[in-house]
């Protein structure tokens, strides 16, 4: 095993440590998400930072690096308050990277790239198209990180749309039969398997497989 002390770490030159310190966390989500300004320019650009918050009420959250340059996706989010979280499949990789880009805000990330909008009756905010799980969500507050100046942004859940074949009989959504992706690090993208999915834990009683 290599130990990499405090000191090590910080001494280490930008790039490698931008790789040593966001892959050795493990796995994270791969997910788009996709705006609109109030001129009605399309905004996409991935994220791997969105996380589960809670499901009464269901919410989910998003880490937004500090704003001492311009965010497109949050100047979007805080003048309209809704946005769409998408997840990206092994096809779609390519573009999705592509999506992190520095664009002017008044060019749409869907134009420089095969990403394609998608839109839904009494909708009027942007999916990606093809991503089998789309997520449009309201934000609702957002607390600042002070020790690094990012922002936890906090959202509610609207509605969900959902490719049929990811539902299993009890909700439970099996994302590897559309190979969603994930992010190792900053641009390392991997497609998990399922391997097995276990029963409720309780004390004193044997772990039983649900397959």
């Amino acid at each position: 095993m290599i130990h990499f002390s405090k000191d090590t770490i910080e001494q280490l030159p930008k790039i490698p440590r931008l790789n040593l310190i966001n892959s050795c966390t493990g796995y994270k989500s791969a997910n788009l998400i996709a705006t609109k300004t109030n001129e009605g320019v399309s905004n996409v650009a991935i994220f791997s930072s969105i996380t589960h918050l809670g499901s009464d009420p269901a919410m989910l959250g998003f880490i937004l690096r500090p704003t001492t340059v311009p965010r497109n996706t949050y100047k979007n989010i805080k003048d309209v308050g809704y946005f769409t979280v998408n997840h990206i499949t092994e096809t779609m990789i390519i573009d999705a990277h592509h999506s992190s880009a520095s664009y002017d805000e008044n060019i749409s990330e869907f134009n420089q790239t095969s990403l394609e909008e998608e839109y839904y009756d009494g909708i009027s905010f942007p999916f990606v198209k093809n991503s089998p799980v789309q997520i449009l969500c309201k934000y609702l507050n957002e607390y600042e990180i002070k020790e690094n100046g990012t922002l936890h942004i906090i959202a509610s859940i609207e509605q969900i749309i959902i490719k049929e074949n990811l539902i299993q009989k009890d909700n439970w959504l099996r994302l590897d039969l559309e190979n969603v992706v994930t992010i190792n690090g900053l641009d390392g993208y991997c497609v998990p398997k399922l391997v097995d999915r276990f029963e409720y834990a309780r004390p004193n009683v044997p772990t039983k497989s649900m397959l």
